[in-house]
């Protein structure tokens, strides 16, 4: 397959991919309206095209958090990545890496942070979820402050984990799963190869230390069910500042009252995000939901934002409503899947060409001009 655009890798990824794992990427909860109003709303954003304005010389440089960025960009955290290629996060934080861009590991990794740490030089970002063991969550901040992570996402928005409805459907879940994903590991032999059988250990690296030999995939959906904290609240967030001394982005607001929240606890910046839309259905647009969030809180903390974002194009649009850096989520892992760490590199070269175009077609030559003002 020739993969000329960023949306290629999708259909790439779901040639290779057994459909549990193409399905357990690509779903959402329920009925996954909220998962195509991020694409919809996001892509339906115009810009203002402009002319004559001298655009030579465009840089896509910006610092987030004190660390300079080849682009205001990074590949946000996803759980089990490395089954999506081989060892998976090791290559797309490679791929990070070469483009001067962070690489944000997600707590339910299969490489963990030592691995991950160990094959890439570049910015390595940790992402923490709210746990009932509170002792092993200190044992991981510890574990990322040893490996030398450079800031810590938290996510908040997953006090219970989302009705996917695919999941259960494709084999990830429900009757019979274990037997189902071998039979369609089967029908596709290049992945079963490449992470199957040289893949392994298939367990959950960075939680082995606490689940033992149940750290497997088998384990996985289980795990996240019984081990979300719903009962915690904006206070026990500060023995996670008391805990972490780099910067704290907390991911997964919405509301600008939470955005204010989040400012007033000292959190460094925050994500605007609803998971992707694998949380709670019917939930704002990480889009529309961002300029209201921007406004509220963007002199006092860092603004990102995530969701929906599938191209260079998309970049510069959620720059404009307010956001001064995006993470990518789908859209890394399709390539990765796609092509391992080639695919990844491949994506944000893409990336990068298609905001060059977009800031001299509007008239800005810099990441700091790019607001509403580009907006039609």
């Amino acid at each position: 397959m020739i993969i000329s655009s960023t949306t290629d890798f999708r259909e790439a990824a779901r040639r290779r991919l057994p459909r549990f794992l193409f399905d357990y990427a690509d779903g959402g909860a329920y009925a996954e309206e909220t998962l195509r109003r991020n694409v919809d709303d996001l892509s339906g954003i115009a810009l203002r095209q402009r002319v004559l304005r001298n655009v030579e010389g465009i840089s896509l440089k910006s610092t987030l958090f004190g660390q300079e960025m080849g682009m205001p960009v990074a590949l946000g955290p996803v759980g089990i990545a490395g089954m999506y290629h081989r060892r998976g996060e090791v290559q797309a934080a490679r791929a990070a890496n070469r483009a001067g861009l962070p690489f944000c590991l997600s707590t339910v990794s299969l490489c963990p942070l030592a691995e991950v740490a160990a094959g890439t030089d570049g910015p390595l970002w940790f992402q923490l979820y709210v746990i009932r063991d509170r002792a092993f969550m200190r044992d991981l901040l510890a574990t990322a402050k040893q490996q030398g992570a450079k800031a810590l996402v938290f996510t908040v928005d997953m006090p219970v984990p989302g009705a996917r409805y695919r999941d259960a459907r494709s084999g990830m879940s429900g009757p019979h799963a274990p037997l189902r994903r071998v039979l369609q590991a089967m029908g596709k032999p290049g992945w079963a190869w490449d992470v199957g059988v040289n893949g392994r250990p298939h367990t959950l690296g960075n939680l082995k230390p606490v689940l033992g030999d149940k750290s497997g995939l088998n384990d996985y959906m289980g795990w996240l069910g019984a081990n979300f904290d719903p009962s915690i609240g904006w206070a026990d967030l500060d023995w996670i500042r008391q805990g972490w001394d780099g910067p704290l982005i907390i991911k997964g607001i919405l509301d600008p009252d939470d955005a204010r929240e989040a400012a007033r606890i000292g959190a460094d910046g925050i994500v605007v995000s609803n998971h992707g839309g694998r949380q709670l259905d019917g939930v704002l647009s990480s889009a529309r939901a961002l300029p209201a969030i921007a406004d509220a809180v963007g002199d006092r903390l860092t603004v990102l934002a995530d969701g929906g974002v599938r191209s260079g194009l998309d970049v510069v649009r959620m720059l404009a409503l307010g956001a001064q850096g995006v993470l990518l989520g789908r859209a890394w892992l399709y390539a990765l899947a796609a092509r391992g760490e080639a695919g990844v590199a491949q994506l944000l070269d893409l990336m990068a060409k298609e905001m060059r175009v977009a800031m001299a077609l509007t008239g800005v030559r810099e990441i700091k001009e790019i607001n509403r003002s580009i907006l039609a």
